[in-house]
């Protein structure tokens, strides 16, 4: 996961001035707004005055134990991350001190590299803090996350969509599965001046003609059987608000003509009772099937479409919004790890090139879905390719969703190619000639992806076994 570097403010805490001026230089450098102190009491002081996002800590302070200073630190920043300095005689009680609590340590003399490493973990950790932060202060949904976007073609309906809001103009929202059709339906009504209203949802590929009129319009007790009481229908429900018809392309043809009225006159009936009602609501509809071709196969009325036609969002398939995938994810695992009390806290570079790959036949659902498993069964802080359900097929098959153009190395993407041409091949052979390599030239490439993909296994391994001790994460 890429880390923004920017804005961070660091407390440095040691009596040595050559260590201060040291850790100072490199991390201005990095970009941090930085405070040095060399006592306790100025630490404190320092805390008290401003909100700082990463602490490093010496262990041994003149006069004073930094163990003390730890604990006292935490009272009054709870959020601080620490890193505690030591010496190389005091690394049992670097380790005691990280059981504590502590985020992480450093051993002196330490490199500059080491030092901004580990500062930009502890940053990166603390703004995932923050995001679960906010979060729960805004009571984000799903919808939010899915529909938050770098895409062009995104950002371009979503404009669209909060232009549209404002007027009572029926919206036809179109999309693979699991692309986020809902959430931008509950988006438009609470843009809308219906927000305070109702949104009320009719699925209608789950319903029989009959039973969907009852879900829509609602009946009289006696009008069919099993109609034991009288029963409200959505559009009543949704008076004054927001009607969103989901997968209106499997509506039943019987359905059909009685939708139409009531788009056109917004008059309907219940089921049993003959008198004519008037519902006040906005009509918002989404499907993933291909409605003008179904209207010249006569399976959906054309007067309907063009009723329902009249200002069409469609929203792309996470295979088409390349660059949301990670940041989506990211979101995703922060809300998880809140929700379910996880330790996960990031991907590993491995798991982001995976997620990157791979095609995503189900869209944000599966998204969601994959980071919320990977979330609960992950038991470190940092989510690997194992931990994604899609892994094992994605190495049987890692060119699903690779182009030409994607940030991949020129190695990776032949092996993509080479193993879809051997997938679709009748044999080595025939891989071989339509590659226009020789057949052993093939075989010893293909052993060479199965000797790298036991070693990934290996190194996945054993970087979830070491993610469970209480060392320095060099992830």
């Amino acid at each position: 996961m890429t880390v923004d570097k920017a804005a961070a403010k660091i407390l440095l805490v040691d009596d040595d001035p050559a260590v201060l001026r040291t850790f100072r230089r490199c991390l201005e450098d990095d970009g941090h707004e930085v405070v040095a102190v060399r006592s306790g009491a100025e630490a404190e002081a320092a805390v008290n005055r401003s909100i700082f996002d990463v602490c490093t800590l010496d262990l041994r302070l003149d006069g004073e134990s930094g163990l003390d200073l730890f604990a006292r630190l935490r009272e009054l920043a709870p959020w601080l991350r620490v890193i505690m300095v030591t010496g190389v005689s005091e690394m049992a009680t670097a380790v005691s001190v990280i059981r504590a609590g502590a985020a992480d340590y450093l051993v002196k003399p330490c490199q500059p590299d080491e030092l901004i490493h580990a500062v930009r973990q502890q940053i990166q950790t603390r703004r995932l803090e923050q995001r679960v932060e906010a979060l729960e202060n805004d009571r984000l949904e799903r919808s939010d996350i899915t529909l938050q976007s770098e895409s062009p073609v995104v950002r371009a309906t979503m404009d669209l969509a909060q232009r549209v809001a404002a007027t009572d103009a029926t919206v036809l929202i179109l999309g693979e599965n699991g692309t986020g059709k809902t959430g931008l339906a509950r988006r438009i009504h609470e843009w809308s001046p219906r927000a305070s209203a109702a949104f009320a949802t009719v699925s209608c590929p789950s319903l029989s003609a009959e039973l969907l009129a009852s879900e829509l319009f609602g009946h009289v007790r006696g009008a069919f059987t099993g109609a034991t009481d009288n029963r409200q229908g959505r559009v009543q429900i949704a008076e004054g608000g927001t009607l969103f018809l989901d997968e209106i392309g499997d509506m039943p043809s019987a359905m059909q003509p009685k939708l139409l009225r009531f788009l056109q006159d917004r008059e309907y009936e219940r089921i049993g009772d003959p008198h004519t009602r008037t519902a006040n609501v906005r009509m918002i509809a989404a499907t993933n099937r291909d409605l003008p071709a179904m209207v010249k196969e006569g399976l959906f009325r054309e007067d309907l479409f063009y009723r329902l036609n009249v200002v069409t969002l469609t929203l792309p398939a996470l295979r088409e919004r390349h660059e949301d995938i990670v940041p989506v994810a990211e979101h995703l695992l922060v809300s998880f790890a809140h929700r379910y009390d996880r330790p996960a806290r990031r991907f590993s570079r491995e798991a982001v090139q995976l997620m990157l790959a791979h095609g995503w036949p189900g869209n944000m659902r599966e998204l969601h879905n994959a980071v919320e498993r990977a979330v609960i069964v992950s038991g470190g802080e940092v989510i690997g390719v194992e931990h994604l359900p899609f892994a094992r097929a994605e190495r049987v098959a890692p060119a699903q969703g690779l182009r030409a153009g994607d940030p991949v190395s020129l190695e990776e993407l032949e092996r993509a190619h080479i193993e879809l041409v051997v997938a679709g091949s009748s044999s080595l052979e025939a891989a071989a000639r339509l590659l226009k390599i020789d057949s052993s030239t093939l075989y010893r490439k293909r052993k060479l992806y199965e000797r790298s993909d036991g070693q990934r296994a290996v190194q996945d391994a054993g970087a979830a076994e070491s993610s469970q001790q209480p060392t320095r994460d060099t992830a």
